[in-house]
């Protein structure tokens, strides 16, 4: 096997991965990977505005709130304005909301950001260049993601988000 193919099957092996996880953690929670990581993201920031929580999670605010409104439509989530400034408005989760997240699944790429942790320097260097590599190479070093997998439409208005 020539060695592009052999780059092309572990790519394609990633993005399975990402895939069964995200399968996986729809199974269990009900969640896709951008929900589950906007509901981790208000449960460890306490009282946090959609500004805030963008900022957190490198999502858009379109896209948070997007997926704000879907957590909230589901009860997982609502949305409270603050009683110090009115024009601020806080997400907090519901007693179901902080139900689902307790049985969800660890995001996926916690598991792969410790083992990357564990990696020494050079190591860590040599795949970030790599995969920098790759992306241009495939002219996606444009596109603008966000640091979290999760496998579906760019597009915010994905009713996947």
């Amino acid at each position: 096997m020539d060695k592009h193919e052999e780059v092309l099957i572990a790519l394609r092996q990633i993005i399975r991965a990402i895939d069964l996880h995200s399968r996986k953690l729809n199974k269990v929670a009900g969640l896709t990977g951008p929900q589950l990581v906007l509901m981790r993201a208000i449960r460890d920031s306490g009282e946090v505005t959609i500004r805030q929580l963008s900022n957190i999670t490198n999502m858009s605010q379109a896209t948070a709130t997007t997926i704000l409104d879907r957590l909230e439509s589901r009860n997982l989530v609502i949305r409270q304005r603050s009683q110090l400034d009115k024009r601020k408005v806080h997400a907090h989760l519901t007693p179901e909301g902080e139900a689902v997240l307790a049985k969800a699944p660890l995001p996926l790429q916690e598991d792969f950001v410790a083992q990357f942790q564990n990696l020494e320097d050079w190591e860590q260097s040599l795949l970030l260049s790599s995969v920098q590599r790759i992306s241009t190479m495939m002219n996606a070093e444009h596109l603008d993601v966000a640091a979290m997998l999760h496998v579906g439409h760019i597009n915010p208005q994905d009713p996947e988000n």
